[in-house]
């Protein structure tokens, strides 16, 4: 059988019951409730799962294919653990992907979950390792503000810009049942929230939180079977690049250059022509408010330079051009490292399926998800989805 990526359909989709604080739960309590979601949504039973690839970024969450197997019971199947950077998730899913249309398998789930809270501390656990000198003192805010003031000098980018992203999300996210934060905000609010590292504020930065997310994957003749509205598969661009980009002359800051990439790969397997014109949504890497703006940029939705004015106008919002981060996004959902590609994913699907339990895109027919990795982008991950599989 000759397959490509454009015969894979999304048959499942499922999350844990929230995203949060869950010291009350383990790895294994929200794996099982995302993928038994995700299993029930599919109509399917847990053994037509073939194989599975499951993203975790950090070793206390969970080790190899086991930490899939276990809270699932699925057991004797192939199942990988997939590592990389912020993009695990993503990046289990395009695994996921790439095997069904390689014609090795049926039915498949790729999944994703963190549990970072229960490390305590602050911001991300483990950025004390890796290069001596590089990553001496770093954290997350600081790598990614840096950004602010380039763009500051260069096209007059300000921290009221950043501000509209913050109040948008926060917007999408307060109608979100399952969202860390769900209330909105001001531009006051955001504007006088306590600095973290200069110039983004409390309220400019995504929290730390546990969830899990699962998708079941399968070929879009299996999927007929079982529903209607099952969202087809459009594009895979993933894009790494140096882990020493400080030490990079050509990185200036103005760009993510895995998203730029990435992005390329993917509108060219879909064949997108006009970003603007043809995406519905985007579930964009918000990180920090400076990271949303760079992206909007990086993926074509405006010219460079001109992301915080696209936010501003408004042309972000759920009824805007492209309605950026319809759920929240990392803003309002919080960024389990391992599970926030595949909790993209979900986002988009039920968006394109009409069923998204926080604000809807009405009438979306493509969207996009776009996860970003590592201090300053180093890997990145944009996959696109359609709900007509006439799309291409």
């Amino acid at each position: 059988m000759s397959l490509s990526i454009h015969d894979i359909a999304i048959l499942g989709v499922g999350t844990s019951k929230k995203f949060g604080e869950q010291f009350d739960k383990g790895v294994d309590d929200l794996l099982f409730e995302a993928g038994f979601e995700a299993i029930d949504d599919a109509g399917i039973k847990p053994e037509q799962i073939e194989a599975g690839w499951v993203g975790i970024a950090y070793p206390f969450t969970g080790l190899s294919g086991a930490a899939m197997a276990d809270p699932l019971k699925i057991y004797d199947i192939p199942i990988t653990h997939v590592e990389n950077y912020c993009c695990s998730g993503m990046d289990a899913f395009r695994n996921a992907c790439l095997a069904v249309a390689s014609g090795m398998y049926d039915m498949v789930m790729a999944c994703g979950v963190e549990k970072i809270t229960d490390q305590g501390g602050r911001g991300l656990p483990g950025l004390n390792v890796g290069h001596t000198v590089l990553m001496r003192g770093i954290t997350a805010p600081s790598a990614f503000g840096l950004a602010f003031a380039r763009h500051n000098r260069e096209f007059g980018l300000t921290k009221e810009d950043l501000a509209h992203v913050a109040v948008k999300n926060h917007y999408n996210g307060a109608a979100h049942p399952r969202a860390h934060f769900r209330r909105e905000v001001t531009l006051e609010q955001v504007m006088k929230a306590p600095i973290i590292s200069g110039p983004l504020g409390l309220l400019d930065c995504c929290p730390i939180s546990d969830g899990a997310a699962a998708v079941v994957v399968t070929r879009k003749d299996i999927a007929k079977k079982y529903r209607d509205d099952f969202v087809m598969v459009r594009a895979l661009g993933l894009s790494v690049y140096t882990n020493q980009l400080p030490f990079d002359p050509e990185f200036d800051y103005l760009a993510w250059r895995p998203t730029v990439k990435a992005a390329e790969m993917a509108y060219q397997q879909a064949g997108i022509e006009n970003p603007l014109q043809e995406i519905d949504l985007a579930e964009c890497h918000d990180c920090f408010t400076i990271t949303e703006i760079l992206n909007i940029e990086d993926l074509g939705f405006c010219k460079k330079g001109e992301g915080g004015k696209f936010v501003r106008e408004g042309r972000a919002n759920i009824d805007g051009d492209v309605a950026i981060n319809p759920s929240g996004g990392l803003k309002c959902f919080g960024h389990p490292i391992g599970a926030t590609g595949c909790r993209m994913i979900w986002e988009v699907t039920r968006q394109l399926q009409g069923r998204a339990e926080g604000r809807q895109r009405e009438g979306a027919k493509i969207g996009l998800a776009h996860n970003l990795g590592g201090l300053g982008g180093v890997v990145c991950g944009v996959t696109i989805l359609s709900s007509d599989d006439k799309h291409k």
